[in-house]
């Protein structure tokens, strides 16, 4: 499978194990239609084995942790079951880290499809497969969305009550060695008892790495920096309405014209290149996305481009768009003062997102920003600011869906 894609499941029973070259610690949560569980009971790991329909089986470290959903047990309500994935050891990501899931047939063990994420990094915890009602009928999704504050803010992220309980002191002589005890499960309702996190090293920490984390538009107008992401959500809900992509710039030399050309590519969830806005198409996807038409010069204050995309009336098939700024006549981004791009709310105006590009290159191509869908159904914004050699948005659909 390919992020994004999708199976028909075939058994009303399916397992998911997720194998790596190091521990992996597997969960399942059990969502509703909100995207969010239930109760803390809804919190399927290692020390919560059992759910309604939802069971967790140990590897022991000899072989992958699993998750099995019994999709006629589970109860009327939960629409998704996520499967997740976060290395054993504490404070490990899945740089060099290679994890694939395999989804089978869990009375007989069959294979019905395997699934391994592309191009992780520094994240720490990973949704890697879904479960989900569609129409009636079960189905299997790959995901493969990083997370970079470990299972923790996973679990929290759906809506589970996380308590990091408080480390033990350190006592004076080492204790008597003593059988270990099999894991409880918490009461009913009661907060998620994470494990404690190891001593820290002697060693200083290194600095988070660059748009870790995520934030959403409850506190207004947000300003990124290059690899930032923003979820397009206010009061906890997606924001699925019309917004306006502006993109504008200046000359860097007063008394000269610079004719720049804002498009927006669309993406499948393959990375399959659906169609392009630009100013020689100014409507795709029966009009959810249009464009403003071409400005020749840069001169005058405002956006000198505007993109206008309707999040609800794009295609499922939509879940990528990458707004990109091209040279057609080759001046070089050197040339250019002030570009930016920012997110309007198409209704009321207002602006939600902010990017302003701070380093130029001499190239005649940019990748500003891109929208992604999310399995959830939100939208995320990430300043991007990455240049390309391409005066036309064709030479940038390539790039541009290895961004994605």
């Amino acid at each position: 499978m390919t992020p994004g894609s999708n199976i028909p499941l075939p058994a009303p029973r399916v397992a998911v194990d997720v194998s790596a070259p190091v521990r992996l610690d597997v969960s399942g949560l059990l969502l509703t239609a909100d995207g969010k569980v239930r109760s803390d009971d809804d919190f399927i790991f290692y020390n919560q084995p059992t759910g309604p329909g939802v069971t967790h089986r140990s590897g022991g470290g000899s072989a992958p942790d699993a998750i099995t959903v019994d999709t006629a047990a589970v109860p009327p309500g939960i629409e998704k079951i996520v499967v997740t994935a976060s290395p054993d050891a504490a404070g490990q990501s899945f740089q060099g880290v290679e994890p694939t899931a395999t989804i089978r047939n869990a009375d007989d063990g069959s294979v019905l499809a395997t699934f391994t994420p592309p191009r992780l990094g520094t994240e720490t915890a990973l949704v890697i497969v879904e479960i989900y009602l569609r129409n009636g009928a079960w189905k299997a999704r790959a995901v493969g969305q990083g997370y970079a504050n470990g299972l923790a803010g996973i679990a929290t992220d759906f809506g589970v009550t996380v308590e990091e309980p408080t480390p033990t002191p350190t006592p004076a002589a080492p204790p008597q060695p003593a059988a270990p005890a099999a894991p409880m499960a918490p009461p009913t309702g009661a907060p998620v008892q994470m494990p404690p996190p190891p001593a820290a090293p002697a060693a200083a920490p290194s600095a988070p790495a660059p748009g870790a984390g995520k934030i959403n538009l409850d506190k207004g107008r947000v300003s990124l920096q290059k690899n930032q992401t923003v979820s397009l959500v206010k009061g906890g809900r997606p924001l699925l309405a019309q917004v306006k992509m502006g993109l504008g710039w200046e000359p860097a030399f007063r008394g000269k014209d610079i004719d720049l050309d804002a498009s927006v590519i669309a993406y499948g969830p393959q990375r399959n290149h659906i169609d392009s806005c630009y100013f020689g198409k100014l409507k795709i996807l029966k009009g959810a996305v249009k464009h403003s038409g071409d400005n020749l010069t840069g001169e005058g204050g405002g956006d000198d481009e505007v993109i206008v995309v309707d999040l609800g009336a794009l295609p499922q098939e939509v879940t990528g768009l990458v707004f990109t700024v091209n040279s057609f006549s080759g001046q070089k981004f050197t040339e250019v003062a002030k570009a930016y791009c920012r997110l309007i709310d198409g209704a009321t105006g207002e602006e939600l997102v902010r990017f302003d590009l701070t380093n130029a290159e001499a190239q005649t191509g940019v990748m500003m920003a891109k929208l992604v869908r999310q399995f959830t159904g939100e939208w995320d914004m990430t300043a991007m600011g990455d240049f390309v050699k391409s005066r036309t948005v064709r030479g940038m659909v390539k790039p541009a869906a290895q961004a994605l």
